[in-house]
């Protein structure tokens, strides 16, 4: 899986929570939805570099817990009235692990 990166067991995410991964990258947050759905995104609010991986996650959005804007998880775009975006990369769960693609 060249480009794939393994990150952890989905049970290690709390549903609804992350989990914050440093690939060289910068930091990668890594969430689980409540239906074990996962969504990678840079640990950056495009708003003011706020924390995304410690907001509240609800369905496929994350609000950023500085100022509130909230952040679709599966395009990384910021959620209208607000415009911005962060980076997305694509997730998977393969045989109970999570995977992140760094391509």
């Amino acid at each position: 899986m060249n480009g794939w990166l393994r990150v952890c067991l989905l049970e290690e995410i709390p549903p609804l929570g992350a989990r914050v991964v440093n690939a060289g990258k910068g930091d990668i947050a890594v969430f689980r939805g409540a239906d074990d759905e996962v969504f990678a995104v840079d640990d950056r609010c495009p708003h003011k570099g706020g924390p995304l991986s410690q907001g509240i996650v609800a369905g496929r959005r994350v609000t950023c817990p500085l100022h509130g804007m909230n952040i679709q998880l599966d395009s990384g775009e910021a959620v209208a009235p607000d415009t911005g975006c962060t980076h997305r990369y694509a997730a998977r769960v393969d045989a109970g692990a999570v995977f992140i693609d760094l391509r």
